[in-house]
């Protein structure tokens, strides 16, 4: 066996590399740049279609269950939606696809610390888009059940569930905390494509022949699964790259130090993401000291040599719980929109004028382009300013007054429509598109976990899951309060919005509380280097610390 290190690890974890990889390393192109941008750019695309093939339910619910009130020779649905309860029995579409993705997603979560990831994102595109296809066979097959449509949905929910946890763990394992922020605001741009291209996809046949509007994205899904099983690189070990620095490490030991702990400045997960852990992590050797640093791909746990973390030790990662309630309410927001904007866009006027089901199809992707900017602005603005719930929180509150304007405001004329409809986009998945991607990996490599990435995984399914919960709640309620006025839609979108920002009130007070102590640990961290520090016994030593080097307490 070769005596270079990083050989070893290949040959080790050989029988992980996909063969489309072993192809390009048997013709030389292989470099570890190459790898991480590759990762990126599949997992961006693998969860495009993701969205992509959830997205024509939406789309397809002005066929299903048309505006009847002017009668018409050609105003018909599809039995059994196109009766009076045909919005519930859409809403019911909805809560069965999003409650067994919300449960599919705890078990999703705890599954992928413990299987190849590559082979099971593999496994769950496959099977998402075999129920797509099977949704859109009931029209060619003229069926007619309400009871073959919802178990579709449920399924599909399940499977679909297998992708959130699957990708962030993935671009978490290449991608560093550094602009962590900014680079998932911009990849998590997946969802407002795929949400974009569904529509469009969707929306060609809408209006006729329907069942095309679900088996092509099926089939997209699925030939994107083959794509990701070929060549999608999970963990940098897997290929001998070195993994990126999740965390600033400790510094060295020395006696001369209480272990009194002095937050990072500039550390984003200041506030809740910087509190000691609940739980004593197995890799812990060492408790309440300073500790040496040492390189990530020898001393921590990292991608298939790391042991999995349980699900309560997941949960009682400090911040989880905050965030995972604030998802609750801002995604069952987002969702609502996800599920019901193209059918709210067919039945209003606007600007004295109704639009067809193709039409409203492609203005409702407006909102998911506002969505793209919101991610990005909130990943930036998270990285410059270190306050990634103070970010949330901002935009959750301006999300509220914004819905009001929207909903009063936006339908004077189709221009106002559509650069409300934006504005509206940036402030409702902006805060939600943060929280399931920088900050589910930022409390997924959480400092107390000792370097130990594979608690990702497990995080973003808590986080999301809870999320999806809330998902699954609003479209719920759309189809139930619909019929009576879609005013009470909005006031119970515009309610969900404020809870959001004030579960996530803790958070903020510590993010505030540490920037007001920035100046002061500033300064007690010059009194240190000029070589006055406080020892334990009392007396007053020389640090013996490079001054570049920050002081972090273990737990």
């Amino acid at each position: 066996m070769s005596n270079n290190p990083e050989l070893r690890i290949r040959d080790h974890n050989s029988s992980k590399v996909p063969y489309g990889i072993q192809f390009i390393r048997w013709i030389g192109r292989e470099r570890t740049q190459w790898y991480r941008g590759w990762a990126l750019i599949l997992t961006f695309f693998a969860y495009t279609t993701y969205h992509l093939s959830r997205k024509p339910i939406s789309v397809v619910k002005g066929t299903l269950n048309p505006n009847c009130s002017e009668i018409t020779s050609t105003c018909h649905g599809w039995k059994p939606f196109d009766s009076h309860s045909g919005d519930e029995l859409l809403g019911a579409l909805d809560l069965a696809f999003l409650f067994s993705y919300a449960v599919g997603m705890f078990f999703s979560g705890f599954v992928a610390e413990h299987v190849d990831l590559r082979h099971f994102l593999t496994v769950g595109m496959l099977s998402s888009g075999l129920c797509s296809v099977l949704f859109g066979l009931g029209y060619f097959w003229k069926l007619h059940y309400f009871a073959f449509f919802v178990t579709v949905q449920i399924f599909s929910g399940f499977f679909q569930s297998s992708g959130w946890p699957s990708v962030v763990e993935c671009v978490g394992n290449w991608f560093g905390k550094g602009r962590r922020g900014l680079i998932m605001g911009i990849w998590n741009s997946h969802t407002s494509v795929g949400n974009i291209l569904g529509s469009a996809i969707a929306g060609v046949w809408a209006s006729g022949e329907w069942g095309y509007s679900f088996i092509v994205p099926g089939c997209i899904i699925c030939g994107m699964a083959v794509i990701v099983f070929l060549f999608l690189v999970v963990d940098p070990s897997h290929v001998g790259c070195t993994p990126p620095q999740q965390h600033t490490e400790p510094l060295p030991v020395d006696t001369t130090f209480s272990a009194e702990v002095v937050f990072e400045e500039g550390d984003e997960t200041a506030g809740l993401l910087k509190e000691p852990c609940s739980f004593k992590p197995e890799s812990a050797n060492v408790q309440r000291q300073l500790h040496v640093p040492q390189e990530s791909t020898s001393s921590s746990p990292h991608g298939g040599e790391a042991s999995a973390v349980s699900f309560w030790s997941a949960v009682l990662i400090p911040g989880v719980i905050e965030y995972s309630l604030c998802l609750f309410f801002a995604k069952l927001v987002s969702y609502t929109f996800l599920f019901w904007l193209p059918f709210y866009i067919q039945n209003t006027n606007i600007g004295g004028e109704l639009y067809g089901a193709q039409t409203s199809a492609d203005l409702s992707t407006l909102f998911d382009v506002g969505g793209i900017i919101g991610g990005i602005l909130a990943g930036y603005i998270s990285d410059k300013t270190n306050c990634s719930g103070i970010t949330v929180v901002v935009m959750l509150f301006g999300a509220g007054p914004m819905l009001f304007v929207y909903r009063f405001f936006a339908n004077a004329n189709l221009k106002i429509n559509i650069f409300l409809m934006i504005v509206t986009g940036v402030l409702v998945n902006g805060p939600y598109a943060l929280i399931t991607t920088a900050v589910s990996a930022n409390l997924g490599t959480h400092p107390c976990l000792q370097g130990n990435t594979k608690a990702m995984a497990t995080v973003t399914a808590i986080i999301d899951g809870t999320g999806s919960m809330g998902a699954a709640l609003g479209p719920l309620l759309t189809g139930i309060i619909s019929p009576t006025g879609w005013n009470n839609v909005f006031f119970m979108l515009i309610a969900a919005d404020i809870l959001a920002a004030i579960l996530l009130g803790r958070q903020v007070w510590f993010e505030i509380y540490q920037n007001c102590l920035g100046y002061r640990d500033r300064n007690r961290l010059a009194f240190v280097e000029s070589g006055n520090v406080h020892s334990t016994n009392g007396e007053t030593g020389q640090t013996g610390q490079d001054e570049s080097e920050p002081l972090l307490c273990s737990s």
